[in-house]
């Protein structure tokens, strides 16, 4: 079935109309999203593109509906990985929490405008030259050999500065502050407008999205090469995004098998692509110019790969010990460095919730089996940190003797022995007896 001119437009209305109403009654106020309000707005959208794709099923048939399924879920997995890059750029910029959800909005919205245009510009190629569905599968397959390549140390220091050429150059040619004005994007200093670090790293994520787009737009051509069926996937699997990311936080780490399924999936799509640019061939070089007869992957078997091949990762990433230890490990570090950076997150209330979070995880670093410790990195600088951050709180609570009902919430609760623990790393069984202090 055709896809008519009234029902582009309208479609297009809808998705820039839920984008309005998410800006005005959810991101436009700044406030940190709630458990319960994520996961209701999250379950509101996946059910929207759900909806959709039985629209699409019934209007233009069962395998438009497939492809529609395939390219949302394909979609929607590759966005979640992003999101350990926005994870990473905005605890780099150190954006409060509570303005966290203006500057997901600008890279969804930044996203879906770049990868509108890269899907026309697929489409307009595709339609031109067959050749370019070789390219698109042999990107897909470096991208899958990228995801599943060791990382080398020090990665994980260059991806934080988040301080790429974009940010270079508008440093140089603005005027820059090192501080946050509330969300404004810029602010007067010295009777001088100067950029604020709110829209520099709206910057940082707006470029990383470009760089997103070039991986993700490539894999759901090799699921369907409908401009209509890929524009709606990519646009419905990122229209939740936001909400999505303040329901997993924290729960990121956890997926440390996720990649490995990306690969998996990108390599298949890549597979399929050029097995079917092999059927398509009008490359003089390949079968003298003349189509090549190999099986071509169904849609059908295409989701069935997918949608196992993700289940079966997030499976064995959540029952994972190792994936359990790291996202212990690092979100003690996480809730440290927050603690102690009163310019990162300023309320009082925020940050005795983060230090709640810490003092539970302090436990649950403890527990780790001696296998999982060596995973810590930096133990001393770790150690330091909590050190510091219960001196802190304890300075605060003496400097402010009335805050929490005058007492502290947390008096009861055992902190990590950071004296005896770092005996421990030197010899693990003198750690037996004393784990905790009062």
């Amino acid at each position: 079935m055709e896809v008519t001119t009234t029902q582009w437009i309208v479609t297009m209305v809808v998705i820039v109309g839920l984008l309005a109403f998410d800006f005005f009654f959810h991101v436009r106020k700044a406030h940190i999203p709630t458990i319960k309000e994520s996961a209701t707005w999250t379950g509101i959208y996946v059910t929207v593109a759900i909806l959709f794709g039985v629209f699409v099923w019934l209007q233009m048939g069962q395998t438009s509906g497939v492809e529609y399924y395939a390219g949302y879920i394909t979609e929607l997995s590759l966005s979640v990985d992003n999101l350990f890059v926005f994870l990473i750029i905005m605890g780099s910029f150190k954006v409060p929490r509570a303005d966290q959800q203006k500057v997901l909005m600008f890279g969804i919205v930044v996203s879906l405008i770049f990868r509108t245009g890269f899907i026309f510009l697929g489409t307009a190629l595709i339609n031109s030259f067959a050749w370019v569905f070789y390219v698109f599968g042999l990107i897909l397959l470096l991208t899958a050999g990228n995801l599943v390549k060791p990382e080398k140390d020090g990665d994980d220091d260059e991806s934080s500065e988040a301080n790429n050429f974009i940010i270079k150059i508008a440093k140089r040619f603005m005027h820059t502050t090192d501080y946050y004005d509330g969300d404004r994007l810029f602010t007067m200093v010295d009777g001088r407008k100067a950029m604020t670090p709110m829209l520099l790293v709206m910057i940082a994520i707006g470029g990383t999205d470009v760089m997103f787009a070039l991986d993700s737009i490539p894999a759901i051509f090799g699921l369907t090469q409908n401009p209509y069926i890929v524009f709606t996937a990519v646009a419905f699997s990122l229209l939740g995004l936001r909400q999505l990311y303040f329901l997993i936080d924290g729960l990121l780490d956890r997926l440390i098998y996720l990649k490995y399924g990306l690969a998996v999936i990108l390599a298949f799509i890549g597979v399929k692509l050029i097995l079917h640019a092999l059927h398509e061939n009008n490359v003089p070089f390949i079968n003298g110019g003349e189509p090549v007869h190999v099986w071509e992957v169904t849609t059908e078997l295409s989701l069935a790969v997918i949608v196992v091949t993700l289940l079966a990762v997030i499976v064995m990433s959540l029952a994972s010990p190792k994936g359990k230890a790291l996202t212990t490990i690092k979100n003690t570090r996480r809730h440290a460095k927050q603690y102690l950076d009163i310019g990162f997150e300023a309320d009082p209330a925020i940050r005795e919730k983060n230090y709640r979070g810490l003092i539970a995880e302090e436990q649950s670093l403890l527990a780790l089996p001696e296998k999982h410790k060596e995973l810590i990195h930096d133990e001393q600088e770790l150690l330091d940190m909590l050190d510091e951050a219960h001196a802190t709180h304890d300075r605060y609570l003496a400097e402010h003797p009335g805050a929490f009902g005058g007492g502290d919430p947390m008096r009861n609760e055992p902190r990590l022995d950071t004296d005896a623990y770092r005996t421990a790393l030197q010899n693990p069984d003198a750690l037996e007896g004393h784990d905790q202090e009062d």
